[in-house]
């Protein structure tokens, strides 16, 4: 077992750090808690790829660029008594997932089931926060979001598809629920943003370069994932030997169902660079059930 060498570092002096940072940045308070708890949890979770190490460059950094607005402007654009669909005007993405997943838990429990979809957002941290919101009240959640271009789809080695998370939660008879909480990559951007701290090469077959071949130098591949010479397989891996193509099937549906019925960009139209080679807001789109 390899030993732990990091600092330790108390959930609460991290909550309320986060929180004022937050505020600094121009967030207001209930936001600001919102966003810290979503990132958090992510911890608490274990899935380090979304959690705290984020905080900065995902969050921060897009505020001070300008390309992440840190008021959300919620706004409704339709309502009915089982759907809901959200413009969230390039703010933060876990405050609009948030405010949404409270408004359809509230339509299912009358309608029996509800769905909200929202356009013009944000990275929401990890698709299961929102799922665990319906669970805990006795729902069944699924979520799911689009991303910036990084899936090569099978046979392919550009990057066409984001990680496309496809989430659900279950409540259960045990102290716990049911999550499924996992991208339609085999790995995620995070995850190789932890290999590269940590100084480790990413596993053969996870990321596939421009001429076809395996990449495993992490800190190369996140610079090869910008600038498109190097993409992540889909869950299976590259190729169709370990079956890619059910992995890109799957993210393919997530694309839809975030950006069609909102009316989003989708694939290549999610760059955040525009034809100046400016830096742009990404306009993500969520579903939440």
């Amino acid at each position: 077992m390899t030993k732990e060498t990091r600092p330790y570092v108390s959930w609460e002096l991290m909550q309320n750090f986060m929180t004022d940072a937050f505020m600094a940045a121009g967030l207001p308070q209930e936001d600001a808690e919102i966003c810290t708890d979503i990132l958090l949890e992510s911890d608490r979770r274990g899935i380090e790829s979304h959690g705290s190490n984020r905080f900065k460059p995902i969050y921060i950094d897009r505020i001070n660029e300008g390309i992440l607005n840190p008021v959300t402007r919620y706004e409704v654009i339709k309502d009915t008594p089982a759907t809901l669909v959200v413009d969230a005007h390039d703010g933060m993405g876990m405050v609009a997932g948030y405010k949404a997943m409270n408004t359809i838990i509230e339509k299912a429990k009358k309608c029996g089931i509800a769905m909200a979809v929202i356009r013009n957002s944000s990275h929401f941290g990890i698709a299961g926060y929102y799922t665990t919101m319906a669970s805990h009240q006795g729902l069944i959640g699924i979520s799911g979001t689009n991303a910036r271009p990084s899936i090569a789809p099978t046979f392919g080695v550009e990057n066409m598809l984001g990680t496309n998370p496809l989430t659900f939660s279950f409540p259960t008879d045990e102290p716990f629920d049911f999550i499924l909480d996992c991208a339609t990559s085999i790995v995620q951007r995070g995850k190789i943003e932890l290999y590269a701290r940590n100084g480790e090469p990413t596993p053969k077959g996870m990321v596939v370069g421009k001429d076809g071949t395996a990449k495993t130098d992490s800190i190369q591949i996140l610079k090869d994932l910008v600038d498109g010479e190097a993409a992540l397989a889909p869950l299976g891996g590259i190729g169709e030997t370990l079956a890619g193509y059910k992995g890109y099937g799957y993210a393919t549906v997530v694309e839809i169902l975030s950006s069609a019925l909102s009316v989003s960009p989708f694939l290549k139209a999610l760059t955040n660079i525009d034809s100046s080679g400016h830096k742009k807001p990404y306009h993500l789109g969520h579903f939440l059930i």
